[in-house]
Formats: structure tokens, sequence, C-alpha cells
């Protein structure tokens, strides 16, 4: 079955398009990623901007037509925590239903966990090992921990790098100050979020999403980003501290300029690293696998077999 999936989320606008076997099998047709910044000032005035949302609807009308030359059967939409958090949030919701003929919804945070999880652990072999997905997104970062293909916890939190750059980093280069509250506030939100003994549990991280996906294509150098070669590295703590002190000694210009990092990714990837590397540090563990599969591949699959079952 043919399926299209689209994430509307806090910083980017993402598409899958794949072929979803009866065995659950994934083949990828196409997929795209647009920063939207679609979450910008939500956390100041609690409302979806104007210039955000034309942001959103431009990118939307490209994907719509991707979708129509792929011959698509079935279509969803979902928006996470923007779209959640906005007074307005419901309103934009179905416009994009309205306008562009989506089957489209807001999820709630413990849902997004589900779907994050469910795709970043399709493919693995079981191992018997307790394994937490993180997902840093741009106004929460999802926490889901699981063995097996089995979800035993999951939690949204209200700390992502679009929120926590508009909070804290204000001068370019961020002053150290800067740096240091905001990784004293995500440590703080993500050990609160996360029971010590489920924490002491987890032997194995996977972090999906742009700030795990950037991080890892910058220390491999890759120009142009290459999937195949992001998908499963292992990214060392004391890499990703090495890449934080380099990215944040830049201005936001010259980050634009980091071999492996998406231009429109330079306001937020210091915010996103700091915060990477304190969700990796309240488990415990040393290095963090990085996953290209992610919520995208999650609701595909969910959206395949809702359609069989209805067939």
């Amino acid at each position: 079955m043919r399926v299209a999936v689209i994430d509307i989320g806090t910083n980017s606008t993402r598409l899958l398009i794949a072929d979803v076997g009866d065995d659950g099998g994934v083949t990828q047709l196409a997929r795209e990623s647009t920063v939207t910044r679609l979450g910008e000032g939500v956390d100041a005035t609690g409302r979806l901007a104007d210039e955000p949302m034309r942001r959103v609807f431009e990118t939307l009308e490209r994907y719509l037509a991707l979708i129509d030359e792929h011959g698509v059967t079935a279509t969803t939409a979902v928006l996470t925590s923007a779209v959640r958090d906005a007074a307005n949030g419901r309103d934009f919701t179905a416009r994009v239903r309205e306008r562009c003929g989506l089957d489209a919804r807001t999820i709630d945070g413990d849902e997004e966990a589900t779907l994050t999880f469910a795709g970043a652990t399709s493919e693995r072999p079981d191992d018997g090992r307790e394994t937490v997905v993180i997902d840093i997104g741009g106004g929460s970062t999802e926490f889901v921990i699981g063995c097996d293909g089995e979800v035993r916890f999951h939690v949204s939190t209200q700390a992502g790098v679009v929120r926590q750059t508009e909070r804290h980093l204000h001068d370019d280069p961020p002053a150290p100050e800067q740096l240091q509250a905001l990784a004293a506030e995500a440590r703080h939100i993500f050990a609160r979020a996360v029971p010590d003994e489920l924490r002491e549990r987890v032997r194995h991280a996977i972090a999906v999403a742009g700030t795990a996906t950037s991080s890892a294509s910058i220390e491999l150098g890759l120009e142009p980003y290459d999937p195949a070669r992001v998908h499963g590295h292992v990214l060392d703590l004391a890499t990703c501290e090495l890449l934080l002190a380099r990215l944040a000694q830049m201005t936001e210009q010259e980050r634009r300029e980091v071999a492996g990092l998406h231009p429109d990714r330079a306001p937020t990837i210091v915010a996103g690293v700091a915060m990477l590397i304190e969700a990796v540090r309240i488990f415990g563990l040393d290095e963090v696998e990085v996953s290209e599969h992610d919520i995208l591949r999650g609701a595909a699959l969910r959206l395949a077999a809702s359609c069989r079952r209805a067939a």
C-alpha cells in the first residue's frame, strides 16, 4: 500500500511517501524536510503567527504535488507541539484540513511518543535491551522507553530547540552563561520527567529528528546529506560535547557554512546539541545511536494498518 505522511512540527514540516508491505516492511519513495519554524514566537505569545503559517502552507502545496505524482492511496498529517500549545492551534489544524484536503489532526504528546518509538524500532531485532528513544523537537522532547518493541514508559516534556533558543540564547554567538542556563533547565526538565528507577534500567539510546541527524552529518562532514550513512551512526557523548563547544563559538552566519549542517538549522542547532547531551547524560550513557526512522515511519505503519482493517 502506498501512503504519504506529513509531520507538521514546531521547527520543520516533513513528508514521507512509502510503500508499506503486509509484513510491515517500508520502502521509502520520497522524503522531504523543510524548516518552516511554525513555533516561532509561540513560547512568548501563545499563538501561531501569520508568517510561520504562510511558510507551512507554501511547503504543503509542494508536498501535495509530490503526493499526486506518486499515486498515493492514503494520506495523513500529524501536527505536534507548537499547534498543541497555541491558542489558535485548533483553527490552524482546521485550515490545513480544508485548504489542503488532508486528514490532519493534532496529536498529543503521548501519541507522538508512541508513533516515534514504533518508527525508530520497527526494523530492529529483539535483543532484550531496555532502550530509550529520544526525540528532540522544536517545542517538545519525547522520551519513550521500551524493550523488544513493547513501550513501557513514555513522556512528553516542554523543552524543544525553538522554545529553548528563544528563551535563553539572546546573543550571537550565545554567551556562556546563557548556554549554561539552557543546559541546566533542560537537565532539570528531563530528570523530573523520567523516574530514576526507569533511567537506571536503560542500556541503549536511539535519537531521532533533526538535532541528532544533523549532529551525525556534521561529524561525518556530509556534503550532500546522506541518510544511509547517518542512519545507525553512533555519537559519543564526548563528540557531542566537542561539537557543542565548536558551534557555540560561532555566529549564526558562520554555522550556516558548517559542512553537514543545513543552513536553516543554524539558528537552533546549539540548543539542540546542548539538549541532546543532557538527555543522554540523565540515563548514565556515553553514546547514542542516530536513527532516520521516526514518527513519519510510525505514522505510515499505522495508516497502512488502519486502511487494511477498513478494507
